[in-house]
C-alpha cells in the first residue's frame, strides 16, 4: 500500500498570486520526480466546475450568504470524495488553490456568518480533512483586488467575441467593496494565528520568484521534500 500523500493548500485574496505559486510549486516538485495533482476550489470536478460558474459569475444575483456557503461546501464535498482523498490514498501530492479556509474567510468573515457554521459544515461534509500545510499569500487589500479586477478585465477583453467569454467571467466577488475584503483578510490572519503549525503566512509583496523561494523553503522543511 502506498504511503499517504501530502495535501497542500494555497489561500489568499483574489489577485494575491495563488495560481502562479501553485503552478511554480507543481513544476518544482515534479522536477524532483514526485507525483503531483493540481486542483482548485470551487471546482475540481465536473459538478464543482458548474457550481463555480454559478458562484463566481458576475451575472449571479440574489444569493444569500448561507446559499453561497452551502454551494461552496457542495462543491467541496464532491471534490474531497472524487479527487483529493483518492489522490492522497495513491501517495500523490495534492496542490489545491483554495480549501475550507477560503469559506471561513469569505463567507465567515466577509459575509459575517462567523467561524462556527463553516467549521461545523466542514466536519460533517468533509470529514474534517485538513491540509498538511497551508500557504496564505498576504498582500495589501487594494493591491490584490485591483490586480484581480485587471486580470478579469483582460480575460473578458480577449474573449469578448468568443463563446468562452461568459465562462471566463469570474468577477462577482471582485465587485465587493474594500471593507468586505478587509474582513476577509482579517479572517485569514486570524486562522493563521489559531493554527500556526498548519498555516504559514507568506509575504506576497515581492516578485513571484521570491515568493516561490519562500514557499519551497517551507515545503522542504515541513514535508522533508
Amino acid at each position: 500500500m502506498a504511503a499517504r500523500g501530502k495535501f497542500i493548500s494555497f489561500e489568499g485574496l483574489d489577485g494575491s498570486g495563488k495560481s502562479t505559486q501553485v503552478e511554480k510549486l507543481a513544476r518544482s516538485l515534479r522536477a524532483h520526480g514526485l507525483q503531483v495533482i493540481v486542483t482548485r476550489e470551487p471546482g475540481g470536478t465536473a459538478a464543482g466546475e458548474k457550481i463555480r460558474e454559478v458562484l463566481l459569475h458576475s451575472g449571479t444575483e440574489g444569493l444569500s450568504p448561507f446559499t453561497e456557503m452551502a454551494l461552496m461546501f457542495a462543491s467541496r464535498a464532491q471534490h474531497v470524495h472524487e479527487v483529493i482523498l483518492p489522490a492522497l490514498a495513491e501517495g500523490r501530492i495534492v496542490l489545491c488553490d483554495r480549501f475550507t479556509d477560503s469559506t471561513e474567510a469569505y463567507q465567515g468573515g466577509g459575509r459575517k456568518l462567523g467561524t462556527k457554521p463553516v467549521l461545523e459544515l466542514h466536519r460533517i461534509l468533509c470529514g474534517n480533512l485538513q491540509p498538511d500545510v497551508t500557504f496564505l499569500l498576504d498582500n495589501e487589500v487594494g493591491f490584490s483586488v485591483e490586480r484581480a479586477r485587471r486580470r478579469n478585465r483582460n480575460v473578458k477583453h480577449k474573449g469578448a467575441r468568443t463563446e468562452k467569454a461568459a465562462e471566463k467571467d469570474e468577477n462577482r466577488f471582485e465587485q465587493e467593496n474594500r471593507a468586505f475584503f478587509g474582513r476577509v483578510r482579517h479572517a485569514y490572519l486570524a486562522i493563521a494565528v489559531r493554527e500556526p503549525q498548519r498555516v504559514h503566512v507568506i509575504n506576497a509583496r515581492g516578485t513571484p520568484n521570491e515568493t516561490h523561494a519562500a514557499i519551497m523553503g517551507l515545503v522542504r522543511k515541513k514535508l522533508k521534500i
